[in-house]
């Protein structure tokens, strides 16, 4: 999948079938739903699923959590506006899958 695909999907009522968690908390929080977001993102054991946590914790403007997240995903809060780092996130995920 493409990120315009992805990106189109969020006209959907459901998540492309077959993604991953992280890239399925990704698509709820591009829709706007923060808590089911949250609430996949905080299941995910995984590096990736981390950098979604703190994206999302980044999102909320609860920095120090954030970090926390994105030191537990090894990666540094790179400031910026959200929506590119969203979509830099997205982009890196779909490449992997």
């Amino acid at each position: 999948m493409k990120f315009e695909e992805f990106q189109s999907s969020l006209s959907n009522d459901q998540p492309p079938p077959g993604i991953t968690s992280s890239l399925a908390a990704l698509w709820y929080a591009g829709k706007g739903d923060w808590e089911q977001a949250h609430n996949i993102a905080q299941d995910i054991p995984t590096r990736d699923g981390s950098w979604v946590h703190a994206w999302l914790h980044r999102q909320e403007g609860d920095e120090w959590n954030a970090n926390y997240w994105y030191n537990r995903a090894s990666r540094s809060n790179p400031g910026g506006p959200l929506e590119k780092e969203w979509k830099d996130i997205v982009v890196t995920l779909l490449g992997q899958a």
